[in-house]
């Protein structure tokens, strides 16, 4: 279960891409939608380094 959770996480990283791909392309079009766009990457970056630091922290405890 462990690998997955290790792989899974990146799922969150790929979808801040997609979004900052989305926010350049409507960066011209409609701007409040860009920062939406942009605001919820943030979020989605800040998920993943939350679980990925939670996910070391269970690891270190569990090889002790």
């Amino acid at each position: 279960m462990n690998k997955i959770w290790k792989y899974t996480q990146y799922g969150y990283i790929a979808v801040a891409v997609v979004l900052l791909i989305d926010a350049g392309t409507r960066w011209n079009e409609n701007r409040e939608q860009a920062y939406f766009s942009i605001a919820f990457a943030v979020f989605m970056l800040l998920i993943f380094l939350f679980k990925r630091n939670f996910r070391k922290k269970i690891e270190r405890r569990n090889n002790q």
